[in-house]
């Protein structure tokens, strides 16, 4: 089954929120210089869901799942509860699936290689 992963606040600036969001909730910058299109801020101790910071997204829920098959398994599960697919230009070689909950909220189901 799916679990929350990270959470992807669009931001118009990544250094002011980066600083905000690490002070606030005591994160750490663990992915990307400030700067970085997308850096990855996450608790010091390692448990709960990080915050990815995107100047270019919609602020959405990512669902980490740790394979392929799983997130065929996953994206059919979630369709039956009510999701339905997004039209999406997806990347060559994507290994994610944009869907939305029923009440129109985009979020994402990603392979992370972990559970």
């Amino acid at each position: 089954m799916a679990h929350l992963g990270s959470v992807v606040l669009k931001v118009s600036d990544v250094r002011r929120a980066a600083e905000f969001w690490t002070r606030t909730l005591g994160y750490d910058l663990v992915n990307g210089p400030i700067g970085d299109d997308s850096p990855v801020l996450a608790p010091k101790d390692g448990t709960g869901p990080t915050i990815t910071l995107d100047q270019d997204d919609r602020t959405h829920l990512d669902l980490h799942v740790a394979d392929e098959a799983e997130l065929r398994a996953e994206v059919e599960r979630l369709i039956g509860l009510g999701a339905v697919r997004v039209p999406w230009t997806y990347p060559p070689g994507a290994d994610f699936v944009v869907l939305a909950d029923t009440e129109g909220n985009l979020f994402c189901v990603v392979v992370t290689g972990r559970s």
